[in-house]
């Protein structure tokens, strides 16, 4: 059946996305960051549904910020992907990319120059996805996560 997308719009929405995050990724977020994200960017975070689920069963969460260049000496729109997640059990649907895709636009539409996130560095499937959508791997980040493990930026 058909997945539909939506914009965060609110408080409501919060205990969803903070249930989805908790049990797909492997770093521990306190709800005070959820609301410094959605709260400011609530125009970058999507939310996936089924018409059979009143719960989410994806969701992207980003934020934008003017970043320095060292090498221009001007600033730029620069985004960021904070946290996606998507159900394991509905997984390999494009999802995960319409999510990506529709926080991209949305940036594009403020003038975004550059998005960066980071992923696990055995993260297979998410470093696909993103490698898909154009993502390049700039910079391993050793013990970047509380679990120990090591990430790329990309």
């Amino acid at each position: 059946s058909p997945i539909t997308y939506r914009l965060y719009t609110g408080e409501p929405d919060l205990p969803h996305i903070i249930s989805l995050i908790a049990s797909e990724l492997s770093e521990p977020y306190v709800i005070y960051t959820f609301r410094y994200f959605l709260t400011q960017w609530p125009h970058l975070s999507f939310l996936a549904y089924t018409p059979q689920s009143p719960t989410p069963i994806g969701v992207i969460v980003c934020k934008e910020s003017i970043h320095e260049s060292s090498t221009t000496n001007s600033n730029s729109n620069r985004g960021y992907i904070a946290m996606l997640s998507v159900d394991k059990r509905y997984r390999k649907r494009g999802i995960g990319y319409t999510l990506v895709k529709n926080s991209m636009e949305a940036m594009k539409l403020d003038g975004v120059e550059e998005i960066t996130l980071e992923t696990e560095h055995d993260n297979a499937p998410a470093l696909s996805l993103y490698e898909s959508l154009g993502f390049i791997r700039e910079k391993r980040l050793y013990r970047f996560y509380l679990n120990g493990k090591d990430a790329f930026r990309l």
